[in-house]
């Protein structure tokens, strides 16, 4: 089949499945699931080469790694590293034992039941991040535990690959020698990747941003991330670990938003893919052959690690609640077990009869997630808000209350007073000259086009309180305030005009917190040369704040005219006359005094 068409197979089935699947409230991935099923070899075969699906697609995952990768500074790396590598390598070694004893009581020899019982101790990341995300649950304790216990399996699969070929080799002592020359290789592309993560590669995205070409911005974050994975799997790795690296290495740089929002409509297409493709990959003929043999792994799979989760859900300081919720998310097979029961199978550590048995239990383990999730939802419903979360961890994402568009001088001066009372704000500008010459003086900016949604999502603008509108340019500034007011009713903006046309075309789009950039300091000047003229202080400021609060109504009162050009000469003309009787009144008032 031509890949026009094989695309149109795809989004065909997506497109029917996915809506149909939300409806019935089972989720997006059981509905990806169920399209893939329909038109894979198991269902009405359409689309054969399954494999080759599946490879592309995992993409979809190492996209999603650079993008948690994005939201995580390295500081807050390293502060979650207790959660990550107490709580993960006890999940990971605490589950690996009941597997691997099933595994040597199912017939199989010591090693190959070590390769089982670690591979099935792995969840599902795609799975996972995908279905708390949905459920707007990755800040949540249970979220946080989750992907603190993900992110380790990822590491674990280092050692886990490596772990194969010495469990299958005759001569210990050679592979030894092998394994340390590997494990040099290894750490030479990991610094490599470190340094040119930290410095070239910022440098090469300053260059291309400077060419404010969307499109080849776009290309750079692509290449970026494909590169890492490719960098990473030539020496054994995994390329979602690899690019999670990626992402980790540029969090703290001034091109983070504008890399997430160009990966985010990449990853969500892939990632669709990729659970298409898994439920391609069932093995319907398998299932149908040995039915009770496969639901009895699948059972005992999934029952093992939720116990497991649940008791170190508790033993870490989650509510029965959240053990729960931590539970009916990861206690699924990952994706990373088609992998090393493929090269298990190659290094003769298992026949591939076992491996494809295996394999459909990870697949339906994954597709039985959702249903644990609802399951879990609705036998605990009834214990209402008593067995909340209580309090979350400090977040690792980046949220701030206000969030700062164009970083000129207006924009600027706005940052330094919210640094001083210490309040967090996220600053957006489109000039790669503007961001690369603010950052030297240590001001943190991202560079991005703050009217992009996709990138005021990446943002995190639907987290924020407040939107200052300091963007130089009258276009950019007014389609900037009209995302803003149309997807994040939330905000409420504060805006800079250049002008009082553009004050009222701010006013049009529903903006009504508005400060003319040269108005108050026309006005500070203004007084200045009266008291300069002879005036008392007094006089200088009664007559400026008089002409203030004159001009202020008469904006106002223009607003609704300010398309007709006659009609606001004719108003302008008007104030001009009524300023001149208000003077006149106050110079009579004061006579009198």
């Amino acid at each position: 089949m031509a890949i026009l068409s094989q695309a149109a197979v795809f989004l065909g089935a997506a497109v029917i499945a996915v809506p149909l699947a939300k409806r019935f409230g089972f989720g997006a991935i059981l509905g990806y699931l169920a399209a893939g099923l329909a038109i894979g070899p198991g269902g009405f075969g359409l689309i054969a080469e399954v494999d080759a699906v599946l490879h592309f697609a995992e993409f979809g995952v190492v996209l999603l790694l650079f993008v948690i990768g994005l939201e995580l500074q390295p500081s807050r790396l390293w502060a979650m590293r207790k959660s990550v590598f107490g709580l993960g390598l006890a999940q990971v070694v605490i589950t690996a034992v009941p597997l691997g004893i099933a595994a040597l009581l199912y017939g199989q020899r010591f090693e190959t039941a070590v390769i089982i019982g670690l591979s099935l101790a792995l969840s599902s990341t795609a799975f996972a991040l995908q279905s708390l995300a949905e459920k707007n649950e990755l800040t949540t304790r249970h979220g946080r535990s989750a992907f603190s216990i993900l992110l380790f399996q990822d590491l674990a699969v280092i050692p886990l690959l490596a772990l194969i070929p010495l469990l299958a080799a005759d001569d210990a002592g050679s592979e030894t020698a092998g394994g340390w020359i590997d494990a040099a290789i290894v750490i030479a592309v990991l610094v490599a990747i470190v340094v040119g993560g930290r410095y070239l590669l910022r440098y090469a995205l300053r260059i291309v941003a400077v060419t404010k070409v969307r499109e080849i911005f776009t290309a750079m974050a692509l290449l970026t991330v494909t590169g890492t994975a490719l960098a990473v799997e030539a020496v054994g790795l995994s390329m979602a670990l690899g690019a999670f690296l990626a992402g980790v290495l540029l969090a703290d740089s001034e091109y983070r938003h504008a890399l997430e929002a160009d990966i985010e409509p990449f990853k969500g297409l892939l990632l669709g893919l990729f659970f298409i493709a898994v439920g391609m990959s069932l093995n319907v003929a398998l299932i149908a052959e040995r039915p009770i043999e496969i639901a009895g792994w699948v059972i005992f799979l999934m029952t093992t690690k939720a116990l497991v989760l649940i008791a170190l859900g508790r033993l870490s300081g989650l509510s029965w609640s959240s053990a729960r919720n931590l539970a009916a998310a990861i206690s699924q097979g990952g994706e990373f077990a088609f992998v090393i029961f493929g090269i298990a199978v190659a290094a003769r550590l298992m026949d591939s009869g076992l491996s494809d048995l295996l394999i459909v239990v990870v697949t339906l383990s994954m597709a039985a997630t959702p249903l644990a999730a609802a399951a879990n939802n609705r036998l605990f419903a009834h214990r209402g808000s008593g067995g909340g979360e209580g309090p979350a961890e400090p977040v690792p994402l980046e949220e701030n209350q206000v969030i700062i568009a164009g970083f000129g001088r207006f924009g600027q001066i706005v940052a330094r007073i919210l640094r001083a009372r210490k309040i967090g704000f996220t600053a957006l500008d489109v000039s790669a000259e503007q961001v690369d010459f603010v950052k030297r003086f240590g001001s943190k900016i991202y560079y991005g086009d703050a009217s992009r949604l996709d990138l005021l999502r990446a943002a995190q603008a639907a987290k924020a309180e407040i939107f200052v509108l300091a963007i130089d340019d009258v276009e950019a500034s007014l389609r900037t305030a009209e995302t803003v007011v149309e997807h994040f009713p939330n905000l409420t903006i504060y805006a800079r005009a250049r002008n009082r046309k553009h004050a009222h075309q701010l006013m049009d789009l529903g903006v009504r917190i508005i400060r003319r950039e040269t108005l108050h300091a026309s006005l500070d000047l203004s007084q200045a040369v009266l008291r300069g003229l002879g005036l008392s202080q007094r006089e200088a400021e009664r007559t400026v704040k008089t002409f203030q609060e004159h001009d202020e109504r008469r904006l106002l009162m223009q607003h609704a005219e300010h398309n007709d050009e006659e009609k606001m000469i004719y108003l302008a003309k008007e104030a001009a006359e009524e300023l001149e009787e208000l003077f006149e009144e106050d110079r009579k008032a004061e006579a009198a005094e």
